[in-house]
């Protein structure tokens, strides 16, 4: 890729996606690479768009996950092929595999998988996938062998990955977050955020457990989602502090007054919000699963069932300050300049 070359990066508005993209072209535009944004699924908000670094086009096509479907997933990959023709980019960056679909695309294609809806049942449900993900599966397994190169957040999720879709050859490239500081005073709290309506994410843990808890437990992010076959939709708490979905302010606020962050995720194959919490300086409190051993080892406390959960909560507070420089210190690993060599480095080969 030469230095003047361009990038159409895909992403969605909600959630980790949309920092990770637009961490990522503020990035490479501030290395002198410009890059335009394409927002598939709901449009990103004002608020989005005025802290957008660079470019930002509102596709209106379909997210592979709400792609009614295959028609409607091949219309997306269609539109997104002829975007980057129309814009003349050198290549193209799709934060999901199956988008590349079917269609003969200008450029090469670099796919992240940050996650995909096999890979999410086998660790949250196990089994046999639902009959309505069949061919969204089917989409991603034939993206990821048209790609160009593939790029995981984690070697858990490329391992994941593979065993599920077969020898893919895929590169770990860590995602990074750019600490953000706040005047906020730390007080005793626990703190969640995420799909709250996603089952994989665990909260129903943190809802059982915090009765038991000396301090208020919070949870931000939304509790309604899509419904995709079997999985999604509106769920309900009895016990938490729901605090809606947080603009990026409002949550580096958030994350800087609590003393614990938990994330009990089933399924994370690289979990942004607890980067961002260990930057905050917030003791970890985090399930045991490959990915998240894989980051955080020995920089936070891990549970691998759900009744061990409230002795470490009460362990993560009571040594939080010593939990928080842990964390605090690992966090440093994963910076965004990583993270930008990776994903050119992904780009240079492909070329």
């Amino acid at each position: 890729m030469s230095e003047g070359a361009r990038l159409l990066i895909t992403t969605d508005s909600v959630g980790g996606v949309w920092r990770y993209a637009v961490t990522l072209a503020g990035s490479l535009a501030a290395r002198g690479l410009p890059s335009v944004l394409a927002v598939l699924g709901p449009n990103a908000t004002a608020a989005q768009l005025r802290d957008a670094p660079v470019r930002v086009i509102q596709t209106g096509l379909p997210l592979d996950w709400t792609a009614a479907d295959p028609a409607a997933l091949h219309g997306a990959s269609a539109g997104l092929a002829a975007l980057a023709s129309s814009l003349g980019v050198a290549g193209v960056h799709l934060h999901a595999p199956a988008l590349i679909g079917t269609v003969r695309w200008p450029v090469p294609v670099v796919a992240v998988t940050h996650s995909c809806v096999a890979t999410w049942w086998d660790a949250v449900r196990g089994g046999v996938p639902d009959p309505d993900l069949a061919w969204r599966i089917a989409a991603t397994r034939a993206g990821l062998y048209a790609a160009a190169a593939v790029i995981a957040p984690t070697a858990a999720h490329a391992a994941d990955t593979r065993r599920v879709y077969g020898p893919v050859p895929i590169t770990t490239v860590y995602n990074g977050a750019i600490p953000v500081t706040t005047a906020a005073v730390r007080a005793p709290a626990i703190l969640t955020a995420g799909r709250l309506w996603d089952e994989g994410k665990g909260v129903a843990w943190l809802d059982r457990a915090a009765p038991s808890m000396p301090v208020p437990v919070r949870a931000a992010g939304p509790v309604q989602g899509p419904m995709l076959g079997p999985v999604g939709g509106r769920v309900r708490f009895a016990n938490l502090d729901l605090l809606g979905t947080l603009d990026p302010a409002a949550m580096a606020q958030a994350m800087a007054e609590a003393t614990v962050f938990a994330s009990l995720s089933a399924y994370e194959p690289f979990g942004l919000a607890v980067l961002e919490a260990a930057q905050a300086g917030c003791a970890l409190v985090l399930r045991d699963i490959p990915s998240a051993r894989e980051l955080w080892d020995g920089a936070a406390v891990f549970v691998a069932e759900e009744g061990a959960l409230v002795p470490a909560l009460h362990r993560a507070l009571r040594d939080s300050a010593t939990w928080g420089a842990r964390a605090q210190a690992r966090a440093r690993r994963y910076t965004v300049s990583a993270m930008v060599d990776g994903t050119l480095a992904a780009h240079r080969m492909m070329a």
